[in-house]
């Protein structure tokens, strides 16, 4: 018998518990398929539900509670030999009742990069790194504030800095290479990852976290950048998300989203026009970029954002 030139895709919602800090996984049932193997609990949509839908009744089924908040998140498209799955995962933040296993499953609440289950079902494994990764990102802003940069960064980090974004277009190549050694040098203590801007060389030789691309640098390579543990590129479009997803990029933020002094003149997309960017379904986490600011979060949460990315919010005292 020939194969459809179109399987059929069997869509799924999966919800990821979230509570202080950690994650719920649950085993695979005996008698399912990859049975033993732990996952995001879900499970199939039904004719005519929403991934909302789904997994609020998934959630009820599998462990009896009652799902108050969930936000979208990324949509992970997977083959295994008996199915073509797409996945919608949600981040859950807000449930009623005690999760029990009602189809004779394990759970165990677990840190990103500290697992202590295994194997992990595949579909769900590249989340894992999404997962570690904030809700806000910060990118630098030593252009604006001169040499009051290194101190501010200096008590950023002792008020819990972890991720930065180095982009300071406007230094000289030499200038760049000795702020990032500085902050590299300042980064390390407290295990804060810097991300060069656009400079994927400098970033492995003084061995950065990993790189962040502009837009125009994603759209020329055809791989992802090798020796680097992050990687992640501005994007405006859906194309330019496709072109970061493609290379298998760890997140992108996406923008502007409100009017900004760096773009003007420029329309900005607005939530409509991000929400429409985000339509597809990604498999990489997205942040909403332009004009935001901590009160923005819970608006790009709802939109289906990783978060926000900021310049100035939190720089000046």
């Amino acid at each position: 018998m020939t194969q459809p030139l179109h399987p059929r895709i069997t869509r799924v919602a999966a919800g990821i518990l979230l509570r202080d800090g950690q994650f719920l996984l649950a085993s695979r049932p005996a008698g399912k398929a990859y049975a033993g193997y732990w996952e995001f609990p879900g499970g199939k949509l039904e004719d005519g539900e929403t991934p909302h839908d789904a997994l609020c009744r998934e959630l009820h089924e599998e462990m009896g509670i009652t799902v108050t908040a969930a936000t979208p998140w990324l949509v992970q498209r997977f083959v295994y030999p008996h199915a073509h799955v797409e996945l919608h995962f949600f981040r859950v933040t807000g449930w009623e009742g005690m999760p029990q296993p009602q189809e004779g499953q394990q759970f165990a609440w677990q840190s990103a990069g500290a697992l202590t289950v295994s194997p992990i079902l595949p579909a769900n494994g590249p989340l894992l790194r999404g997962l570690a990764m904030p809700d806000h990102l910060v990118i630098s802003n030593a252009a604006e504030l001169g040499d009051a940069f290194l101190p501010a960064l200096q008590r950023r980090q002792a008020a819990g800095l972890r991720w930065l974004i180095l982009r300071e277009p406007q230094l000289a190549s030499a200038d760049y290479r000795a702020l990032a050694s500085e902050v590299l040098a300042l980064a390390r203590p407290t295990q804060c990852r810097v991300l060069l801007h656009r400079e994927i060389e400098l970033a492995q030789e003084l061995g950065a976290a990993g790189v962040h691309l502009p837009a125009a640098q994603l759209l020329t390579l055809t791989e992802r950048p090798r020796g680097l543990d992050w990687v992640g590129a501005s994007t405006h479009n859906t194309s330019e998300l496709a072109a970061a997803q493609a290379l298998g990029l760890d997140y992108a933020l996406l923008g502007h989203v409100a009017a900004t002094a760096s773009h003007p003149g420029e329309a900005p997309l607005g939530w409509e026009g991000f929400a429409a960017c985000m339509a597809p379904g990604w498999s990489l986490p997205v942040y909403a970029l332009g004009g935001m600011t901590t009160d923005a979060l819970p608006t790009a949460l709802a939109h289906g954002a990783q978060g926000i990315a900021t310049l100035r919010a939190g720089w000046a005292d």
